[in-house]
C-alpha cells in the first residue's frame, strides 16, 4: 500500500508542510486561494484525507456522493464551516486543533482592546497622513484600561487566557458568562464573577470580549437588542467568529453613538468588510490575525499531523469532533 493521499486546501508554514510531506503523499493548493465547492468535492473523491481551513465551506453538498476521504483534519480550532451532521452521515471523521492557539489569540485580544481604548489606530493614521501638529493636552484622549471591568462572553481556554492577562496585567475586574460551568480554580485565579445572562454582563462591562464558538447556536448572539444593553462608553472586542455579531446592528449602534467603539479581528462575511465599518475612526479592524504567529500557525499544522497519524494508524484521533 502507498502512503495516504492528503489534500491541503491552503498553504501552511514551511516546517509544517515539510513534516506533512515526510509522512504522506501531499497535494498542496499551490494558488493559496479558496478552493471552489467543485474542487473540494474532487479532493474528497480522490484523496484519503482533506485538511480544510475556515475559508472552506464543507457543506452537505460538498460531502455528498461517493467519497474516498475518510477524515477532514481541520487546520484550526473552529469548525462551524463544516456541516458536522453531513460528515457524520458520510462516515467522515472530523478533527480540530485546540490548545495550541490559545495564547496568541489571547494576546491579540488584548492588542485590540488596547488599540481601541487608546485610539492607537487613529493616531497612526494621523501620523502617516502627516497631520500631527505636535503634543497638546486634549489630543486623541482615549480611555484608561487599568482597573476597568472586562466582560467575557465565553470562559473556555481563550477566555480564561484573556482573563489572566486582564486581571494580572491590568488589574481589571473580570466578569464572564458561559453556559458551561468552568473549573473553580480557573474562576478563583482571576477572582472572576459569573453573570447569569449575557444581558447582565453587557450592562456591567467597560469592555466586552467575545470568546464563544461560531455556528447556528451563536449566530447574531449580539443582535440589536443585546447591543442596546451595552453602555455608551463601552467597547466591543471580537476575536471569536464574525457571525456572532449582527454586523449591521453593530454599525447602527456605533453610528448612533450608543457604543464608544469596537475592535474586530473577524467579520460576518469574510473577507468582505462593510465600507461603513471601514470608515469609522472608532473601530479597529484586523484581517483575522488571531493565530497569526509563526509559532502558532506551525503548531496548528503539527497538531493536524498528529490527528492524521492517529487516524491512519487505526487510533482514535486525539482531537476528534465527529
Amino acid at each position: 500500500m502507498g502512503r495516504p493521499v492528503v489534500v491541503v486546501t491552503r498553504r501552511w508554514p514551511e516546517a509544517a508542510e515539510r513534516r506533512l510531506a515526510e509522512l504522506f503523499e501531499v497535494r498542496f493548493n499551490e494558488s493559496d486561494q479558496p478552493m471552489s465547492p467543485a474542487a473540494l468535492r474532487e479532493a474528497l473523491r480522490t484523496a484519503d484525507a482533506v485538511c480544510p481551513t475556515i475559508s472552506d465551506a464543507i457543506t452537505a453538498e460538498v460531502l455528498g456522493g461517493q467519497l474516498r476521504a475518510r477524515i477532514l483534519a481541520n487546520y484550526g480550532v473552529g469548525f462551524n464551516h463544516i456541516d458536522l451532521e453531513a460528515a457524520r452521515r458520510a462516515g467522515v471523521v472530523v478533527t480540530n486543533t485546540p490548545d495550541v492557539l490559545t495564547d496568541c489569540t489571547a494576546d491579540l485580544t488584548m492588542t485590540l482592546l488596547l488599540m481601541v481604548a487608546r485610539r492607537a489606530g487613529e493616531g497612526e493614521r494621523q501620523l502617516r497622513r502627516g497631520e500631527w501638529a505636535g503634543w497638546r493636552p486634549t489630543h486623541l484622549l482615549g480611555r484608561r484600561v487599568s482597573g476597568k471591568t472586562i466582560g467575557l462572553v465565553g470562559f473556555g481556554r481563550i477566555g480564561r487566557a484573556v482573563a489572566r492577562r486582564a486581571y494580572h496585567g491590568f488589574g481589571m475586574k473580570v466578569l464572564f458568562h458561559d453556559p458551561v460551568t468552568p473549573p473553580p480554580e480557573a474562576v478563583a485565579e482571576v477572582a472572576a464573577t459569573p453573570c447569569a445572562t449575557v444581558e447582565e454582563l453587557l450592562a456591567r462591562s467597560d469592555f466586552v470580549s467575545l470568546h464563544c464558538p461560531g455556528g447556528a447556536a451563536t449566530r447574531h448572539l449580539l443582535d440589536a437588542r443585546r447591543l442596546a444593553c451595552m453602555r455608551p462608553d463601552a467597547f466591543l472586542i471580537n476575536t471569536a467568529r464574525g457571525d456572532v455579531v449582527d454586523e449591521q446592528a453593530l454599525i447602527a449602534a456605533l453610528a448612533a453613538g450608543r457604543l464608544a467603539g469596537a475592535a474586530l479581528d473577524v467579520f460576518e462575511h469574510e473577507p468582505t468588510v462593510p465600507p461603513a465599518l471601514a470608515a469609522m475612526e472608532n473601530v479597529v479592524l484586523l484581517p483575522h490575525l488571531g493565530t497569526a504567529t509563526v509559532e502558532t500557525r506551525t503548531a496548528i499544522g503539527m497538531r493536524v499531523i498528529d490527528n492524521l497519524e492517529d487516524f491512519f494508524a487505526g487510533r482514535d484521533p486525539r482531537d476528534r469532533v465527529v
